[in-house]
């Protein structure tokens, strides 16, 4: 039993009176006096209130369950919490009756709680691809035309910023050489030279970083004097089946040094079929192909070539890359891949084409990649250094909405970046 005094209480008779309280804990409570004399004492009810403690940790009360439930069932409850009264519309708030509506769609995102439990897409740094550009030189080389992005040199930089976007979990980088110009022709021997540039690369990753998923890119426009994907004939025509014995070569090169997924940019016909052959006859089986399925002819890679400088010397690669106003061209693309035996697929570019990413989700079982390429990435960039836009938010729904498509994977300058907003890091 709980024994509360009251403060000396001047009664007629001038003495102090005690009261008796039984309640379910020793409380501090001054008692409204109504009246008293020798004879009665009128005080107000006592009501035991419970509330939630601050810091989250509430004091027991030292009675048992049995004590508990005997001390509800003789009536005596705590009381918890008023509820708290319902919040008044503005004046001028017109009165109208409810509507009759059998489902209102936003009891579900009411609170931040409710939106995270019905979220669809979820997004982590496991599904970013980080783009890194290469060089010979020992420096790290700004692009002007992609801000935050750099040529890396290949033996420092290109190590430290794979070091960076693994302790943010980006754990997949696809590499992008910047290849001497002497050293580029008309046929791209270099593409697959064993010693060259990207296989070195590989090399000295897969040394520092054993378990780091390499992605290549197999293609001949950054070694190509040309600035195509392919061998030019001399009437400009790019010449298909001549190409794809270059890229053979390439795939298995890069396979030789370690790459785990080759990937053909280069869209020419069967090139698919014949990489997978190439890399099974030297024994690469275990290497992926992540095929470029609907690469389109965008005008949102001009920053790109600008960092590798490997723009075309003459004409368009509107004969092999996709026509932009195509949709149902891209399942004729699908099914050939599938066919040749590539194991992901890719669309480029990203957030204009997400009805194309769509349609290849809902038309294939193989995973899904989509380029979020280096237009897309400048213009929110160059959006948040004007404060036009809220780059770090207007990032991160890009990066969602791609994988709302149906990207499993996405490819993206922003992926350290990303990783570092992933992981709640600040910088």
């Amino acid at each position: 039993m709980a024994s509360l005094m009251l403060n000396s209480v001047n009664c007629n008779a001038g003495r102090a009176l005690k009261f008796e309280y039984v309640g379910l804990r020793p409380v501090k409570v001054h008692h409204n006096i109504v009246g008293a004399n020798l004879n009665s004492i009128k005080i107000a009810p006592l009501k035991l209130t419970i509330r939630a403690a601050d810091d989250g940790a509430r004091k027991k009360i030292g009675l048992s369950d049995e004590e508990c439930e005997a001390a509800v069932v003789a009536g005596n409850v705590p009381e918890a919490p008023l509820v708290p009264p319902k919040p008044l519309a503005p004046a001028g708030t017109p009165v109208v009756s409810p509507l009759p509506l059998k489902r209102r769609p936003r009891r579900n995102r009411r609170t931040p709680a409710l939106r995270g439990a019905f979220q669809e897409t979820n997004i982590s740094p496991a599904n970013l691809v980080y783009p890194l550009f290469i060089h010979e030189g020992e420096e790290d080389t700004p692009i002007g035309a992609m801000p935050g992005c750099y040529r890396l040199g290949w033996r420092h930089g290109l190590v430290e910023e794979v070091a960076r976007a693994r302790d943010v979990g980006v754990n997949s980088i696809v590499l992008f050489p910047k290849v001497p110009d002497a050293l580029k022709t008309s046929t791209g021997d270099e593409a697959y030279n064993k010693n060259g540039l990207v296989p070195r690369a590989i090399r000295l990753l897969k040394d520092k970083y054993p378990d780091l998923i390499i992605y290549t890119d197999v293609a001949l426009d950054p070694y190509s004097s040309d600035g195509h994907d392919g061998i030019v004939r001399e009437d400009g025509v790019i010449m298909n089946d001549e190409t794809v014995h270059q890229l053979c070569k390439q795939a298995v090169a890069q396979a030789q040094a370690g790459a785990d997924v080759v990937s053909p940019s280069d869209m020419m016909d069967g090139r698919v079929g014949a990489i997978r052959a190439a890399l099974d006859a030297e024994g690469f089986e275990h290497v992926s192909i992540m095929s470029y399925t609907a690469k389109y002819a965008s005008s949102f890679y001009g920053p790109f070539r600008e960092a590798l400088d490997s723009n075309p010397r003459f004409g368009d690669k509107k004969t092999y890359q996709m026509n932009p106003a195509n949709y149902r061209e891209a399942l004729i693309e699908t099914r050939e891949d599938e066919a040749e035996g590539a194991d992901i697929l890719l669309v480029k570019p990203g957030l204009p084409y997400l009805d194309v990413i769509r349609l290849l989700r809902d038309s294939s079982p193989l995973p899904i990649a989509a380029y979020q390429v280096s237009g897309e990435y400048s213009m929110i960039k160059a959006g948040g250094v004007l404060k036009m836009i809220d780059e770090e938010r207007v990032m991160m729904e890009s990066l969602m909405c791609l994988r709302r498509a149906g990207a499993d994977i996405i490819l993206t300058y922003f992926a350290l970046q990303a990783g570092r907003v992933l992981c709640g890091e600040k910088r």
